[in-house]
C-alpha cells in the first residue's frame, strides 16, 4: 500500500494552511504548523515571496491540497479524475464524492479514528468489516446501504474499548449513520458536494488537468 513518507506537518506547511492530517494534535498547541506557519526549507520565513500566484499555481496548490487530505498519490488521484469524468454532472463534484466514498475515508467520518491516515492505517490492518466480511483495502469506495463496523476480535484491543468511551461524540454527515454501542455505521446515501466540508477548489483542481 503506497503511503506518504516524511512528517505530515511539512506538507501543512508547504500548503500554507492547516489540513488537520494529525486530527487532535492540530488542535493543540503541539501543532507544527502554529509553530511556523511557513514553508519548510533552510531559508525559512525569508522564502515566502510577496508575488502575485499564477494560475497554474493556484490551480496546482488545490491539486495537492486534495491529495494530501484524503492521502492519494498521483496516479491514483489520476484514475478517481477518469471516473468522475465519465460520471454524469460536475467533474469536480463528482471528483470530491468519489474521495469521500473511500472506505478510510468513511471510517474516519464515523468517528473511528482521529485522522484519515490512521483510518487507513486501522483498515490495513483489518480491523473492520464491511457488510460482515473482513475488507483491508482502504480505497474501497463505499456504497448506499453498506454497513461499516469494527470485528469483534478488534473490539477487544484496547484501542477500540478505549474508542467506545467517546464515540459519537463527534458530529457525523447527514449521509452516515452511527450505532455508537455496536461500533457500526452505514452509509444511508451517495454524498451531495454540498453535504461534503472539505474545503476544496475541485473545479480548480479539474482546470489543473485540463491544460
Amino acid at each position: 500500500m503506497a503511503r506518504q513518507q516524511g512528517t505530515v506537518c511539512r506538507l501543512c506547511r508547504r500548503q500554507g494552511e492547516k489540513l488537520f492530517l494529525k486530527g487532535e494534535r492540530c488542535m493543540t498547541g503541539k501543532c507544527a504548523f502554529e509553530k511556523r506557519p511557513y514553508a519548510p526549507g533552510q531559508h525559512g520565513p525569508q522564502a515566502q515571496w510577496q508575488r502575485r500566484p499564477s494560475a497554474y499555481s493556484t490551480q496546482l496548490k488545490q491539486k495537492q491540497k486534495a491529495r494530501r487530505i484524503y492521502g492519494v498519490l498521483e496516479r491514483q488521484f489520476r484514475r478517481y479524475l477518469k471516473l468522475a469524468q465519465q460520471s454524469p454532472g460536475l467533474t469536480g463534484s463528482n471528483l470530491v464524492v468519489l474521495l469521500e466514498r473511500r472506505l478510510d475515508n468513511v471510517v474516519y467520518r464515523l468517528g473511528f479514528a482521529d485522522s484519515r491516515a490512521q483510518a487507513r492505517q486501522l483498515v490495513g490492518h483489518g480491523h473492520f468489516n464491511v457488510n460482515g466480511r473482513r475488507l483491508d483495502i482502504p480505497s474501497y469506495l463505499c456504497k448506499p446501504g453498506d454497513v461499516i463496523g469494527a470485528r469483534p476480535l478488534s473490539q477487544a484491543n484496547e484501542y477500540f474499548k478505549e474508542l467506545a468511551q467517546h464515540l459519537g461524540e463527534r458530529p457525523v454527515p447527514g449521509w452516515l449513520s452511527l450505532d455508537a454501542v455496536q461500533m457500526t455505521g452505514s452509509m444511508l446515501s451517495t454524498p451531495l458536494r454540498e453535504e461534503i466540508d472539505t474545503p476544496l477548489d475541485d473545479q480548480a483542481v479539474v482546470g489543473f488537468y485540463s491544460r
